[in-house]
């Protein structure tokens, strides 16, 4: 096979047996919401979405753009869970997929299309449940649903709301505050009629420590869990043995230069690295515009021949530098690892948020969306 010189791998088998494992968790019945926003995570919203089709309920994108891609190779009901503009409104309700309300100004911009075009367009209401972000607030609620109880067009498919810290396992106060508030919108719309709803405030972390098992609420969306990436430390520590996720992802190119230089040499932009012997190194054609942070200059690691191998200098836009004054037997063209396993070694996700003060979530929803995809 003739490989591209800088690729992301997917692991067609780790998608569908996370998938799985987290199903197991739900109770028999819930359905699935497969979020593949922000590029699925960084992982190719449509190479994921053709895998997921079979095995999840619904999908779960962001935006009106997401939606036009996704189209072009399903037409699984999807969620669009990001604000959609006045101006895009009809293009997003004639490509199908409930939206989200998020304001009485965005309830009546809706209502008004929708009425235009003579069209039912399902709706799912985000509450805003101690999270300070989108969504009704409670005070907000009776007249929304006096509303929506008149709109001759739009159909409530569910309530939903988003935790905040629930995967801080050693604190469940503010996911308990927020289970309350939500509840308590739940119930002011089923005094206004809406009785079968979809309601939905669990993602991975909501379905391991809030919902396993117990099918609280009938839909749950999976976001992380899905890559085989856990939300938070605590919880991979709480799931040991229990469940297996297995990352979907590996990062992969090649050496695209070896040379060695004397004692005394700058490496890269801003001279933050001098070589304090003569060194043998290895340019990589990866910078921080294909999602390799800055952030790693003179601090992350890659693997070459089943090794860690330091990166030496500032990664740039398009190329960084490695120590390979350890290796004997290495050639032009050779593998490089940025993200994954490589003989015996490894490089996580995690390793690499860990280095520059961040989270698995913004590693891989930051990688670039041009890198080629291969399937395994």
């Amino acid at each position: 096979m003739n490989l591209p010189l800088s690729y992301f791998e997917l692991s067609k088998k780790n998608l569908i047996h996370n998938i799985k494992e987290l199903k197991n968790l739900s109770k028999k019945g819930t359905k699935i919401v497969s979020m593949i926003k922000a590029n699925a995570y960084g992982h190719g919203q449509n190479e994921v979405a053709k895998i997921l089709e079979p095995h999840t309920d619904y999908f779960g994108v962001n935006s009106i753009g997401e939606l036009e891609t996704l189209r072009k190779v399903t037409k699984k009901k999807t969620f669009v869970l990001g604000y959609v503009q006045n101006s895009d409104l009809e293009k997003a309700i004639k490509l199908g997929c409930v939206l989200s309300v998020f304001s009485m100004d965005h309830f009546r911009k809706i209502n008004k299309k929708i009425n235009k075009l003579k069209k039912i367009q399902e709706v799912n209401i985000s509450i805003d449940a101690h999270l300070g972000r989108e969504g009704f607030l409670e005070s907000e609620l009776l007249e929304l649903f006096k509303k929506l109880k008149k709109s001759k067009y739009i159909k409530v498919l569910g309530v939903y709301a988003h935790f905040a810290n629930i995967e801080d396992t050693l604190n469940f106060s503010h996911a308990n505050k927020q289970i309350k508030k939500y509840e308590k919108a739940i119930k002011i719309a089923k005094e206004f009629g809406f009785l079968e709803l979809e309601t939905h405030i669990s993602a991975t972390s909501g379905l391991l420590v809030y919902e396993t098992k117990k099918g609280i609420h009938p839909v749950v969306r999976l976001g992380i869990g899905l890559y085989g990436l856990w939300p938070s430390e605590n919880l991979k520590n709480l799931y040991k043995n229990k469940i297996d996720l297995n990352p979907v992802l590996s990062w992969k190119t090649k050496i695209a230069q070896i040379k060695t230089l004397p004692k005394g040499s700058t490496i890269g932009y801003g001279l933050t690295y001098v070589t304090k012997k003569e060194t043998k190194i290895a340019v990589i054609p990866m910078g921080y515009s294909d999602g390799l942070d800055r952030g790693l200059s003179n601090k992350g690691e890659v693997l070459i021949g089943g090794t860690k191998c330091k990166i030496l200098g500032r990664i740039a836009m398009n190329m960084f530098v490695a120590d390979i004054n350890h290796l004997s037997n290495v050639k032009v063209e050779n593998e490089v690892v940025i993200i994954g396993t490589q003989e015996k070694e490894k490089i996580t996700v995690e390793e690499v948020a860990e280095k520059i003060g961040s989270i698995n979530y913004e590693i891989i929803a930051r990688l670039s969306a041009l890198l080629p995809k291969i399937l395994i």
